[in-house]
């Protein structure tokens, strides 16, 4: 009889998470985070900017600024005194007379090169009495060091080579039965010689190839004489035909003078 009261294939069981009715709490109304205010706002939405209004500002007890009980001069500006211009008439100055120079003392005519730009210019004064004890080398006391050679100073040698006379080994007036039992040495044929650009630096290396011909039609164009600018039937009704005709008219009157 007990299997009857359920329905279906649900049966009692134990709850898989906690369930909010089971606990005598206010709600799940505090686990969201609020979407209003300031503090404790959602992370999720956007928070608009927050202002406070604050209250009046305290009086002062006592005030400690003078008043306005000082006259001041309505002449006196912050720059000074706003007023007019004042002259006043005094005694003549007692000075000293002194000789002071006059106009024919001073020469303008000479203050040329102190006023306008002029070009450098050097005098020519005597020798003097040190240069005659003077002991030092001139110019043809020093020797400049060789730019050529294998003894150059500051530059790059070439290989320099020296011509030797005939050696008596292995010449033709050298005696080869004597030579037998002494050990052969190999002569300068049996070297090879190293080229230069392998320790030096490579020169430029030119080569002659033949004329380059740009790449065209190499057949047969007609030239000026080949066409006939007269033979123009194929656009026009015929050739330009020119006549030269009479100087005066045969039906122009002449004009006789009579001289009698």
């Amino acid at each position: 009889m007990a299997e009857e009261v359920w329905v279906g294939t649900w049966r009692p069981h134990r709850p898989r998470g906690p369930i909010m009715a089971l606990y005598s709490s206010p709600g799940p109304k505090y686990l969201i985070p609020p979407t209003t205010g300031f503090v404790k706002h959602t992370p999720t939405k956007l928070r608009a900017p927050a202002y406070s209004f604050r209250g009046a500002p305290m009086l002062l007890a006592e005030n400690c600024s003078p008043g306005p009980r000082y006259s001041v001069n309505p002449k006196i500006l912050r720059t000074g005194k706003d007023l007019g211009p004042a002259f006043s008439i005094l005694g003549r100055y007692s000075t000293k007379t002194l000789l002071t120079p006059g106009p024919g003392d001073y020469f303008p005519e000479r203050s040329t090169k102190h006023v306008f730009d002029s070009a450098p210019s050097h005098s020519i004064s005597a020798r003097t009495k040190t240069f005659q004890v003077d002991s030092t080398p001139g110019p043809a006391a020093y020797m400049l060091p060789v730019v050529m050679g294998p003894h150059t100073v500051g530059k790059a040698a070439q290989p320099s080579f020296s011509i030797k006379g005939r050696s008596k080994l292995g010449s033709f007036s050298d005696d080869v039965h004597k030579a037998r039992g002494a050990q052969w040495t190999p002569g300068p044929a049996a070297y090879r010689q190293t080229d230069v650009q392998v320790t030096k630096f490579k020169a430029p290396q030119y080569t002659m190839a033949a004329r380059v011909e740009p790449p065209g039609d190499k057949t047969l164009k007609p030239g000026p004489g080949a066409h006939s600018p007269e033979k123009v039937t194929m656009t026009k009704p015929c050739a330009p035909i020119v006549t030269f005709g009479i100087k005066h008219s045969d039906y122009m009157t002449p004009l006789v003078v009579d001289v009698d």
